[in-house]
């Protein structure tokens, strides 16, 4: 498996290294992909923030940001997690908050491993999407 770094910056760490681990390694055996290296990071929603309006121009607190890096061949991803934006939307769908953290790293895992959506209507209904929420409800419910 990849290189695995998981830390926080301006929040405590919302769920468990071993659990972030398990999760990323799920994702890519199931997408049968090997990168060299994964980096999770979650963040506060200020930095979070200025992490988004300072890469993608957007000033405002998002969920997840992730990045797929191809350096001498080989495959790196970082992913930015905000728990703050976690919380709300577990709040908001009455959902639990590991369910939304597992979605929202498998999320951006997919995303640094190319696959994307489109926005709006046909987001929950992409190739993406689905095949994301196939991973959050084998993930979720497993102890940490």
């Amino acid at each position: 498996m990849p290189d695995l770094n998981v830390q926080a910056f301006g929040c405590t760490l919302p769920m468990s290294r071993r659990a972030v681990r398990r999760v990323i390694t799920s994702v890519l055996v199931g997408e049968r992909r090997r990168p060299a290296a994964v980096s999770v990071t979650f963040l506060s929603a200020p930095r979070m923030r200025a992490l988004n309006r300072r890469t993608l121009r957007h000033d405002r607190v998002t969920d997840v940001i992730a990045f797929g890096m191809t350096h001498a061949g080989r495959r790196a991803a970082d992913i930015y997690v905000c728990p703050a934006k976690a919380r709300a939307a577990r709040r908001r769908w009455g959902i639990p908050l590991r369910e939304e953290l597992v979605r929202l790293i498998v999320h951006g895992l997919l995303h640094a491993l190319g696959y994307d959506h489109p926005e709006g209507a046909g987001r929950t209904t992409s190739r993406m999407w689905l095949r994301q929420e196939r991973y959050v409800q084998r993930l979720a419910n497993r102890p940490q």
